[in-house]
């Protein structure tokens, strides 16, 4: 298989890279507690829900311990996705020194206002310049869900763990975006001429005076290849999609895609049929567990064009699908925190991972076939064809209303 990148707006894989795949909160947070405890210079850390549960506590306790030793500690969590940080995090953070930022907290008006729905959706964290995460998995325990409570199994979602040249562009981006945020609040906390002088005075420690910590280029000539692939509503605004639909039309073999919150607009969905008309095997591993009801009835409007062309839909039911990967030929692989939707793919701060390599694909692809073949209910048009009248109005009408919400944002999917 070729699958090519190359793409002056998207990034292309290089080689020299160690990756491991990390399957489960578990598996991640033990990772990223030992990274976080060795780190000697710099941690950095953003995710979407930093959850009040054992689990995440691990993560803020190690946090706290990093900077009490003298790291400098930088936290940013989601303004929707984590509303409020523990009174006693807070404490044991301004003791420590650990600075933390939420990304557009709400107001009075919270998501009434259309231009808040764009929110931080990133799962990213650096070690000390040279170690990085990437992936799906929130700082929340597997077993619970933050509106839902106690869940019957573990959620299913993935992450990877990468050393090589690709976390220094991670922690460029990672530190750019602080910057951004801190300027953001100097500007809103002081007078313009103030705030500009602060500004700059910012831009030049961080940029020009050694923000970032002293790196060990951890390289292997002939390493696997990786990227990191951004979505946000600037430079990077459709390279995350771009990125599915290229490895998609290069497939020959078989594609899988799992993907938590699924509702793929009209390019991507004619990506997918046309592979499964060439003979591509095409599987989805999708929720079959839905919180959100206009999500549930609106990804069935679509189930019955993708069936029809020939693409096999798994449902996942032992509990909470959280992943967002897929897998090409075997051979290129991507996990991340971007879901095939409207929201993931038009108006969140996405990150996914594209890793080029025989072993962590198939490692990958062999985790969702046994999720497939041992968790999940099959989906087939017999029984899609048997909704009743109802059903049928309450998916048109859902997916009718998905759609006139990006209308009112100014989007077309």
């Amino acid at each position: 298989m070729s699958i090519s990148l190359h793409n002056p707006r998207t990034p292309v894989p290089q080689k020299g890279h160690q990756v491991r795949l990390l399957q489960g909160g578990d598996a991640l947070f033990a990772a990223m507690e030992l990274a976080i405890d060795a780190s000697i210079h710099e941690v950095r850390l953003e995710t979407y829900i930093f959850h009040d549960d054992t689990a995440a506590q691990r993560i803020a306790d190690a946090l706290i311990r990093a900077a009490q030793r003298g790291v400098g500690v930088f936290l940013v969590v989601d303004g929707v996705g984590t509303p409020e940080l523990p009174a006693q995090w807070i404490q044991g953070f301004k003791a420590a020194g650990v600075q933390w930022q939420i990304f557009m907290p709400l107001g009075r008006l919270g998501l009434f206002i259309p231009s808040r729905w764009r929110r931080l959706h990133r799962k990213l964290c650096v070690v000390d310049g040279v170690l990085a995460f990437c992936g799906g998995i929130n700082l929340l325990d597997d077993r619970m869900d933050h509106i839902q409570g106690t869940l019957p199994a573990p959620r299913l979602d993935f992450a990877v763990q990468v050393r090589g040249p690709e976390v220094r562009q991670i922690h460029e981006v990672m530190a750019r975006f602080w910057v951004r945020m801190e300027a953001v609040r100097t500007l809103q906390e002081a007078d313009f001429s103030s705030g500009w002088q602060a500004l700059n005075a910012l831009v030049h420690q961080a940029f020009e005076n050694g923000d970032h910590p002293d790196r060990i280029e951890i390289s292997t000539p002939n390493g696997v290849r990786a990227a990191l692939v951004l979505r946000d509503n600037l430079s990077h605004r459709w390279h995350i999609e771009r990125m599915y639909r290229k490895a998609i039309a290069s497939a020959r073999q078989d594609i899988w895609i799992a993907n938590a919150y699924f509702l793929p607009g009209s390019k991507l969905r004619k990506a997918l049929m046309h592979a499964a008309q060439r003979g591509v095997r095409v599987r989805l591993l999708l929720q079959g567990r839905w919180k959100y009801v206009l999500q549930r009835h609106a990804v069935r409007q679509v189930y019955g064009e993708l069936l029809g062309a020939g693409v096999e839909i798994f449902e996942y039911v032992p509990s909470e699908l959280h992943a967002k990967v897929a897998v090409v030929d075997g051979r290129w692989a991507t996990v991340g925190s971007s879901n095939l939707d409207p929201l993931s793919l038009l108006m969140a701060r996405e990150a996914n991972m594209v890793v080029v390599d025989d072993d962590f694909a198939q490692d990958l692809a062999g985790r969702l076939q046994h999720a497939a073949e041992h968790e999940c209910r099959w989906i087939d048009a017999h029984t899609l064809q048997q909704r009743s009248f109802w059903d049928r109005l309450l998916d048109a009408g859902a997916f009718a209303l998905v759609r006139m919400m990006l209308f009112v944002l100014g989007q077309r999917y």
